[in-house]
């Protein structure tokens, strides 16, 4: 999606984690939980005084972690930021001398912005990215598409007002490209130390995010005859309609395909759909899922297939956007 590899890694990850410390101390332990639950990511806000060393002890001893700098107000911060080890600087608004100073030093620049004026004016001076802030007060998903219909090539990361209740209506705007969000690792949670909380929060943030469900079970057949008696057999069972393809049958609403000859899989597939096939790929491979990014299966820009490498039970899995 995107070619930055920062923000295509930003794209891939999704949610990520806004974090007031209010200590070093907390720095590591609560990256940890929240790399454990599958965010490895975090928005550094300079709203404290420790941020700047807790981003270069981050950095330090968690170099896999994914760094932002957020509530960036001046060029100084900026340099204490990308010289303590930020990927990405975020703001709350759009300051142009602040922003071009981002971009001059080679980092990555996400201006705050709430109107299309703003948007416009950072996308003119080269931003890739733009922070919409806050979301839900400046009128969520329904504003961004309608001044998305006019900046076609405007990429938002939201931020404010973003929960686990909302997190997929942003998501499911394809030129909403992650979010920001604290919902997962509350500011009360984070003083108490219950790092296990977090990764717990994090992990159900994951699977909202993804929305992983059954799509439907393909069954390999010999030959279209073989594949007409499976067909009518679950059909009959099961009182289903059935529907023939060209290349395959199925049964009820496409719960079953039965395939006209043998096809991938020792037995057949399974489909796993998904709300991003991209964004599940990178967080099931962490999980240790390998994928056949050869069967990767791209329309109009978009991933909307692709297989895993290996067969479970002999069947072969392969995600699907829904």
């Amino acid at each position: 999606m995107f070619t930055n590899p920062v923000l295509e890694r930003v794209y891939e990850i999704g949610i990520i984690p806004v974090i007031a410390f209010n200590s070093v101390d907390e720095a590591l332990p609560l990256c940890k939980a929240l790399s454990d639950g599958g965010l490895p990511a975090a928005e550094v806000t300079f709203r404290t005084a420790c941020a700047e060393e807790c981003i270069r002890l981050i950095h330090k001893e968690m170099p896999d972690m994914l760094l932002g700098a957020g509530t960036v107000l001046t060029k100084d911060q900026v340099d204490r930021a990308i010289d303590a080890g930020a990927s990405f600087i975020v703001a709350p608004g759009f300051d142009p001398n602040v922003t071009q100073y981002v971009i001059d030093k080679g980092c990555l620049a996400m201006p705050g912005t709430a109107t299309a004026g703003e948007m416009q004016q950072a996308m003119n001076m080269g931003c890739e990215a733009l922070k919409f802030f806050p979301a839900e007060a400046n009128g969520g998903v329904g504003m961004l598409k309608n001044i998305g219909g006019a900046l076609k090539t405007a990429k938002w990361m939201c931020t404010g007002g973003v929960n686990a209740k909302n997190v997929n209506d942003y998501l499911g705007y394809d030129q909403i490209f992650a979010v920001g969000g604290t919902w997962m690792c509350k500011s009360d949670v984070i003083k108490a130390g219950d790092w296990a909380k977090i990764t717990a929060m994090c992990k159900e943030a994951v699977d909202t995010m993804l929305g992983l469900k059954l799509v439907h079970v393909g069954i390999n057949s010999a030959n279209e005859d073989e594949a007409m008696a499976t067909a009518n057999a679950l059909a009959a069972l099961l009182n289903m309609k059935v529907a023939p393809g060209n290349s395959s049958i199925f049964v009820g609403n496409k719960e079953f395909e039965i395939m006209k000859k043998p096809g991938r899989g020792t037995h057949g597939h399974i489909a796993i759909g998904c709300n991003n096939v991209d964004r599940a790929i990178y967080h099931l491979s962490r999980r240790g899922v390998k994928f056949d990014l050869e069967t990767k299966n791209v329309k109009n820009g978009k991933t909307i297939a692709c297989y895993m490498a290996d067969e479970i039970g002999g069947f072969a899995i392969h995600l699907v956007k829904v």
